[in-house]
């Protein structure tokens, strides 16, 4: 699309969201009205960076599991998993003369199932655009965390970093002895005698323990399988590497965890210079946007459906302009 039709393209939803704001009460038009200012000064100043190499960040912060996050909108703690990832990596290989996809990983693991689900979003994307993936460890990478670091044709950490944890855990508590104590008589009624396994309620049975162990060593080999193929030969001889334990950059390094001691911004500066764009995929969403998500459970906004409506409208013009952006130049 020429530069020409782009702008007309932007002016003429613009148009339409402030129209939309106009409609505001005065205190969201001051919000809204800042938030399309700055949304419109990136949009036409990225219009100098045409033909720029670019490379899109993605950062994976927090315990692996399904849900979401933090119910703060202001607070950066979130879950990984594939629906809280998906849209973050979609927006990251959409950018245009994409060079390399940098994964910034801070997690100390979580579900196994989710930390598939996101590797193999991440993997898929990667091949169809044709674009490779870096791994970068921040503080840890350990189990689950280290399972999406194989993500990358290379990993990378810091000499503090913390890498490996190649194992699988199940845990838990029982409570038979207290009940006794307390008085208390567990009743259940199944259909399918491994229905109650494990209940913390009644005594462990070595038949149980045997049902858990066999997932556990089914998971295991499944992430020994993963992350072999990952790393292939880089891998040393060792019979701690797959025992659960896990150590630091330094020595992870020596036992081909990781490929090197570097940071991401320190890699993409000697990789490409000055002369690169860097798009950080997982930015949290400008205020507005946040707050929107709350306004249905205030009674002003309950009361005014329609201003609810429009202020919605807004916000997703607000990011429509920043994907055509993305999508045309």
């Amino acid at each position: 699309m020429e530069i020409e039709n782009y702008l007309a393209l932007v002016e003429y939803v613009k148009g339409i969201a402030f129209s939309a704001i106009a409609n505001l009460p005065l205190s969201l038009q001051m919000l809204a009205g800042t938030s399309m200012a700055v949304g419109s000064y990136k949009m036409l100043t990225g219009i100098k960076s045409m033909g720029t190499p670019t490379v899109a960040i993605i950062k994976l912060e927090g315990t692996i599991m399904t849900g979401g996050g933090s119910p703060n909108p202001l607070s950066k703690s979130q879950h990984i998993n594939l629906d809280s990832t998906r849209g973050i990596v979609d927006k990251a290989f959409s950018v245009p003369n994409l060079k390399v996809v940098c994964l910034v990983i801070n997690s100390p693991g979580g579900s196994p199932a989710q930390s598939d689900l996101v590797y193999r979003y991440i993997k898929r994307a990667s091949e169809k655009r044709k674009v490779k993936v870096i791994s970068f460890v921040e503080d840890v990478a350990a189990s689950g965390g280290y399972w999406l670091a194989c993500t990358g044709e290379n990993i990378y950490a810091t000499r503090s970093s913390i890498v490996g944890s190649i194992g699988v855990i199940s845990s838990g508590f029982g409570f038979t002895e207290v009940m006794k104590k307390v008085g208390v008589e567990r009743r259940v009624v199944t259909a399918g005698k491994n229905k109650s396994v494990m209940d913390p309620f009644k005594p462990v049975k070595p038949a149980e323990m045997e049902i858990i162990r066999g997932l556990l060593d089914g998971t295991h080999r499944i992430f020994v399988e993963h992350v072999k193929e990952s790393r292939g030969k880089r891998l040393v001889k060792s019979k701690d590497i797959f025992s659960g334990e896990f150590w630091h950059g330094d020595k992870a390094l020596e036992l081909g965890l990781i490929d090197g001691i570097d940071t991401c911004f320190e890699y993409i500066d000697r990789e490409f210079g000055p002369d690169v764009k860097i798009y950080n995929a997982s930015m949290q969403p400008s205020f507005l946007g946040s707050i929107s998500r709350f306004m249905p459970n205030i009674p002003f906004f309950r009361e005014n459906e329609t201003t609810l409506g429009l202020a919605s409208s807004l916000c997703r013009e607000e990011r429509n302009l920043i994907q055509f952006k993305d999508q045309f130049l």
